[in-house]
């Protein structure tokens, strides 16, 4: 859970700091909240794993009284555009049992939002971004307006909307709101990677044109992606992956004449500390150990990518659903506080207020 901050609200005096609660254009009033009731934390009703439970409930139901329209192919192993495939098709009764576990989730899903606005931080949230890769779906969307609808109708009055930018691309993207626009001078692009428990994402980030406000321009213009689960590898030989993937991603743009800056965002679960180390939550990283004392994810970047260009490394880190939520800030302007829910193997969470600066820059 987020720490009280006593930095300076003041966007040129704001120190740089890893996990910082102060940023140019947001004050970060939550993140990672591990919110528990009697049953345990909240986060673990609103998961890919829930979702998949509901629709394994429903088939389960349906067997027993006739054949499963779905088939015989185990829940877990069935790929979100499959899903979605069942819910476009022209079988009505396998579109029903999606739509069944769209109904039970969202139930749930509203559920765990409602305790989530009864927290002191969470207080007159006008929106609420959902990403993670359950979105990047039509059964993800559905849920997601189902979501709302019932959330209104039970006189809660709060926006659940689906993230603008893929979430892939989403959690790259955010990195460009880590640091004052003044670092970038003179570029045009920054790197960012975002690690998780599955994947490890890396790619160039292009912001363009220095009078375009808030960044909203930026996008991905080059990305690589290692899914490391298949390989298991070790901490130390995921840090070199890593750097062989940006380093690769400094020379393609260096050929295409887009010299980028010379720092590197990180995406990374968890709550993270001033000094770039992960006091809690980098459990499932891959390798291990990722929380140690005598490791510290941006120095070892640092070291393995000593210079980008002719000039020094800078690295700066965060935790991953505060990137990803960061990725929407040109699309907050017209609301002052804001969140993000990242729907994937756990529930992702962070809170916003936009600072004064959000709408002029």
């Amino acid at each position: 859970m987020a720490k009280s901050s006593s930095e300076p609200r003041d966007e040129v005096n704001a120190p740089l700091a890893h996990g910082a609660l102060t940023l140019p254009l947001v004050t970060i009033d939550d993140y990672n909240n591990e919110l528990r009731d009697k049953d345990g934390f909240v986060g673990d009703n609103a998961n890919k794993k829930t979702f998949q439970m509901k629709l394994d409930d429903w088939r389960k139901r349906v067997r027993k009284v006739g054949d499963d329209p779905i088939g015989k192919t185990a829940t877990a192993k069935l790929s979100k555009k499959k899903i979605d495939a069942f819910l476009k098709g022209d079988d009505m009764e396998a579109a029903a049992l999606v739509m069944g576990a769209v109904e039970d989730f969202a139930q749930d899903f509203a559920d765990v939002i409602g305790k989530f606005l009864k927290d002191k931080r969470w207080v007159k949230t006008e929106r609420i971004v959902v990403g993670g890769g359950f979105r990047q779906s039509r059964f993800g969307e559905l849920t997601i307006a189902r979501t709302m609808v019932i959330l209104k109708a039970a006189g809660i009055d709060v926006e659940v909307v689906p993230i603008v930018h893929h979430p892939d691309e989403a959690g790259l993207i955010g990195a460009v709101h880590l640091m004052p626009r003044w670092m970038f001078k003179g570029h045009e692009a920054i790197l960012a990677v975002d690690i998780g428990g599955t994947n490890v994402r890396a790619g160039v980030v292009k912001f363009g044109k220095d009078d375009v406000p808030n960044f909203a321009d930026a996008s991905v213009w080059e990305s690589a992606i290692w899914r490391h689960a298949d390989d298991e590898p070790s901490r130390t030989a995921t840090i070199e992956r890593l750097a062989a993937m940006l380093e690769d991603l400094i020379g393609k743009a260096e050929k295409a004449n887009l010299k980028p800056a010379p720092i590197i965002g990180i995406a990374c679960p968890g709550i993270i500390k001033a000094d770039g180390s992960i006091e809690r939550g980098g459990q499932n990283l891959p390798g291990g150990n990722w929380e140690s004392d005598s490791f510290n994810l941006p120095a070892a970047l640092m070291k393995a990518i000593p210079e980008i260009g002719d000039d020094s490394t800078f690295v700066m880190m965060h935790n991953d659903a505060v990137v990803q939520g960061l990725s929407q800030i040109p699309f907050m302007t017209d609301v002052s506080r804001w969140a993000v829910l990242t729907i994937g193997t756990g529930l992702g969470n962070a809170h916003f207020t936009n600072r004064e600066t959000t709408k002029a820059r």
